[in-house]
Formats: C-alpha cells, sequence, structure tokens
C-alpha cells in the first residue's frame, strides 16, 4: 500500500473485490472520453475480468487501484517504454466521476510519481493530455510535471482530431 499526503486515500495491488465498483465507476462515457482507446466504452465484466488480473502483473510497467475513504475510486499507472525509452513511463490515471474535485487525482498522482522515482526504474514519466481536460493538466502540474509541447492533431477520439497536451518529470539530482 502506498500512502498519499490525502487523509483516508492510498494506492494499492488491484483486488478482485473490486470488480463491481470497477465496472460501476468505469462505465462511464466522460471518463472514456479522456482516455485512450485502450480503456473500453462501455466497460463491462468482460473488461473487469481482463483488467484485474493483467493489472496484478508484475514487470517494468506499473498499474494501482486509488482508494478513497475505504471505497474504490479509480486507477493510476506508469507504462513502461522499450528499448531506448526504458527509462521512460507513460503516466495515467482516472477517477470516477463521484471523486472528481476532491484532490484525490492530485494527491494520487503525486504518491505514484514518488514511487516510480523512489521504488522503480524510471527517469522521466511521460503524460499527454486530450486538449479538452484543463483539469487532468491542472493534476499533472501539482505532481510536478512540466508542459513540454502541443502535439498538434494528434489524437482522433470521440469523432474529432484534436491536439493533446505533452507533460512530462524527470528524476531529480
Amino acid at each position: 500500500m502506498i500512502q498519499t499526503d490525502l487523509h483516508d486515500c492510498h494506492l494499492r495491488p488491484w483486488l478482485h473485490t473490486d470488480k463491481p465498483e470497477l465496472i460501476t465507476l468505469a462505465n462511464n462515457r466522460k471518463i472514456w472520453r479522456n482516455l485512450t482507446d485502450l480503456f473500453p466504452h462501455p466497460y463491462t465484466e468482460a473488461d473487469a475480468d481482463f483488467w484485474i488480473p493483467f493489472a496484478s502483473h508484475t514487470g517494468a510497467s506499473c498499474h494501482l487501484a486509488i482508494v478513497h475513504r475505504g471505497r474504490l475510486a479509480g486507477g493510476i499507472g506508469i507504462i513502461a517504454g522499450e528499448g531506448n525509452a526504458r527509462f521512460t513511463g507513460n503516466f495515467g490515471y482516472w477517477l470516477g466521476e463521484p471523486c472528481w474535485g476532491q484532490g484525490i487525482a492530485s494527491a494520487a498522482a503525486r504518491a505514484m510519481v514518488d514511487h516510480a522515482f523512489t521504488q522503480l526504474q524510471f527517469e522521466r514519466l511521460e503524460g499527454a493530455v486530450f486538449e479538452w481536460n484543463p483539469a487532468s493538466m491542472r493534476v499533472l502540474e501539482k505532481a510536478g510535471f512540466s508542459r513540454e509541447g502541443v502535439l498538434r492533431k494528434s489524437v482522433f477520439k470521440d469523432g474529432q482530431l484534436i491536439d493533446s497536451v505533452m507533460y512530462a518529470r524527470v528524476r531529480s539530482g
């Protein structure tokens, strides 16, 4: 378990008992709209049956559940790069809509960054945010990420070709 700086909020491995809450929280078009197409919509029981064991896989990547006040709130993870990008991780997270606006994502992001730089191999974390999601940009900024640039017309999502904004954080010292 990884404690965050927010009272009653921590990160932990995914559990089979998360399945009902995962399906309820993740089956939300507003969440899907801000994530890569690897995150399905609608989110089904079969998706949860795939995700929970997959996320428990040990390897260079790391996928954890966000828990707030004893209940599943969302997910956070880092997908490890390969080859000459093996020390770079693609950083991402999502929260169930009932948890929005409470500082949970920012606390989880800060805790995950600390974990990535103290316990895992990463030297650089990257997070691309869709142009229509300024709240997620603020989460990354609060976690110490810097805006590196705009990737023009780099994403096709929800029937639109849009810009994404690249954020990154490099291990200090």
